[in-house]
């Protein structure tokens, strides 16, 4: 299979060396790989370049953005100039995050999932942290979720659920409108990748209130949101991280990134999770 990355990098100077690294000894290389220099003030371009000069499926593009780190729209309205740079020949389309460090055949065991499985829409593995000397799962979420750092996605379900929103909780609605339109989310718990950077680690207030906005952009409804905002709460060993959720929750009018339809059906779906969990 065809498969093309594209990598939003900002200042990623410190880790951007070992996640291109663990692509170039793939036992499946990619087709290509574009990182997309946004805004960097490090030595972020110079690793890109150095890697560019020695394999040709590696190249870059830059994008100026706002200079504040945070999640959601910076990262996609990056992703997004990369992936305008690329022509549209590709089986498989991943959004990587440059602090990654892949298993030598994880591309080609993912393309093996999409392969068996002609429903398949998305894929991934998950993300551990180093603890000390240990590398632990970065427990984060449900195991049937796929994290935002390292997703990939088979292009007609790409394409039918209209790309990735560029807005906080692209990483949520988008496995949500898949299963809209009957496509599976395959997680592979055996294929362990390495975060090099914690996720949220220089997340700020109103970074945590985008989360908030997030779960009333996607129809969630109040309860949803406060069951959702009190959940991640308990996994970030933070109050004010659910406080910052329902503030955020209500800093906004009707901004909806879905239909009613969509929205109906995410709240179903979740709804039936839920349930699920207790009975």
């Amino acid at each position: 299979m065809n498969i093309y990355i594209v990598i939003p990098a900002h200042n990623e100077e410190e880790y951007l060396t070992q996640t291109l690294q663990s692509l170039t000894e793939q036992t499946m290389l990619p087709k290509k790989v574009i990182i997309v220099n946004d805004n960097s003030t490090d030595g972020t371009q110079n690793i890109i370049d150095s890697f560019s000069s020695k394999y040709s499926f590696i190249t870059s593009v830059v994008h100026t953005s706002e200079e504040e780190h945070g999640p959601g729209s910076k990262i996609i309205r990056a992703f997004y100039k990369g992936l305008a740079s690329l022509d549209d020949n590709y089986d498989l389309i991943c959004k990587f995050d440059a602090d990654l460090i892949f298993p030598k055949d994880y591309l080609q065991r993912i393309s093996e999932i999409f392969l068996h499985n002609k429903n398949c829409g998305m894929s991934g593995g998950f993300c551990f942290i180093k603890k000390k000397d240990e590398w632990v799962l970065e427990d984060l979420t449900n195991k049937d979720h796929i994290r935002g750092a390292l997703k990939t996605y088979r292009k007609e379900c790409f394409t039918q659920i209209g790309g990735l929103k560029i807005s906080m909780g692209w990483d949520t609605v988008d496995e949500l409108l898949a299963r809209f339109h009957g496509w599976e989310i395959k997680t592979d718990t055996s294929l362990h990748v390495k975060h090099l950077r914690p996720t949220g680690a220089t997340y700020n207030r109103a970074a945590r209130m985008k989360q908030g906005q997030a779960f009333k952009k996607m129809r969630y409804g109040f309860w949803l949101t406060l069951i959702a905002s009190l959940k991640l709460a308990w996994k970030k060993k933070s109050f004010g991280y659910f406080w910052s959720c329902l503030q955020g929750y209500f800093s906004i009018k009707n901004d909806y990134i879905v239909s009613v339809e969509e929205g109906k059906f995410i709240r179903d779906l979740r709804w039936k999770n839920i349930r699920k969990k207790f009975f």
